[in-house]
């Protein structure tokens, strides 16, 4: 379920919105809802599809490794919806004992070694790269994407992709979802398809992980730029002190310094509540999106009434520490 935002739905979708919905149904084959909630914005919508086509769909790494990627961070990140929606995706690559072992946090079990090197190294916070050149656009644009994902989808989506959240249910429904994906998840797919939806523009100089893939490279700048246009809505002052709450985050090497928004208030003064609201809002998202609530969402919204500008802000905060923790990688 998409929480506080209006999705438009595939049958009423049109212009950029109804092509890229096209595409999703193609490559990933089934239009869901961590692509539906982002098109309110069209360019946005566009933009987050790039960037997880040409990293975590297309490219030579293996895509049981990316999606052991996409587990292992959004367990770092806490978000129940990625886990369930990608455990989905390796039981659809027939790869359920790694799905069972990365969940379980039983990395003993792992049998394929390079499986098993990538998600100690994402679970250790990092340190010598378990890749080589060639596959690190693919691998840390994977990584990038989920740390950008995991907290749209805390904040915007309900706990699982699966119709019944019943402990009962729940395997059933599970091995009805790994079937709808399991011809999907083996098809071909030809790098670079998804660029034609935005135009070119130049690569941000701290995504130089991503120049050993053109692809990916050309992804990750469109992406960035509609990130950049959508979260203009956020005044300049918030944006300056919530990049340096992640700079600070990040020095010290903690995941998440705030955690209420009882401790936000008594750690910035904004001049006016329109400023303080997004502020709330922008620097829990980037640092600790599970604890976003309805009442976060609904003081913000006093003052960005639209669906675009709650959209906007939320995307810029979750890109923005996505793209400081790739950044050294």
């Amino acid at each position: 379920m998409i929480k506080y935002v209006q999705a438009i739905s595939p049958r009423h979708a049109e212009g950029l919105v109804k092509s890229v919905y096209a595409q999703i149904k193609r490559d990933f084959g089934k239009i869901v809802e961590p692509f539906l909630m982002h098109s309110p914005i069209p360019e946005l919508l566009a933009g987050t599809w790039m960037a997880c086509r040409e990293t975590e769909l297309a490219g030579s790494v293996a895509r049981y490794i990316k999606e052991a990627v996409a587990i292992s961070v959004s367990q770092q990140n806490q978000c129940p919806y990625c886990i369930d929606a990608h455990t989905i995706m390796l039981c659809a690559d027939n790869e359920k004992e790694l799905s069972k072992a990365i969940k379980n946090r039983n990395y003993s079990k792992i049998k394929d070694t390079k499986a098993r090197a990538i998600v100690e190294w994402l679970q250790n916070g990092y340190g010598p790269k378990p890749f080589n050149e060639k596959e690190r656009p693919e691998i840390v644009g994977t990584v990038a994407y989920f740390h950008y994902i995991n907290r749209m989808a805390n904040v915007l989506l309900s706990d699982t992709p699966l119709p019944a959240n019943q402990r009962l249910l729940r395997g059933t429904m599970l091995s009805v979802a790994t079937l709808m994906f399991s011809g999907s998840v083996h098809c071909s797919i030809t790098a670079g398809e998804s660029l034609q939806f935005l135009a070119e523009v130049g690569l941000p100089t701290d995504f130089a992980w991503a120049k050993g893939a053109l692809n990916v490279a050309k992804a990750y700048s469109r992406f960035a730029k509609t990130i950049e246009n959508a979260g203009s809505v956020l005044p300049f002052e918030v944006r300056s002190c919530v990049e340096a709450q992640i700079d600070d985050a990040m020095t010290t090497h903690k995941k998440s310094q705030l955690t209420s928004v009882d401790e936000l208030e008594a750690n910035r003064e904004f001049r006016d509540e329109a400023a303080k609201a997004a502020y709330q809002l922008a620097l829990l998202t980037a640092l600790a999106s599970h604890s976003v609530d309805e009442k976060v969402v609904n003081t913000f919204r006093k003052h960005f009434p639209k669906d675009s500008q709650l959209l906007g802000a939320l995307a810029w905060a979750s890109f923005t520490a996505a793209r400081k923790i790739c950044v050294q990688l």
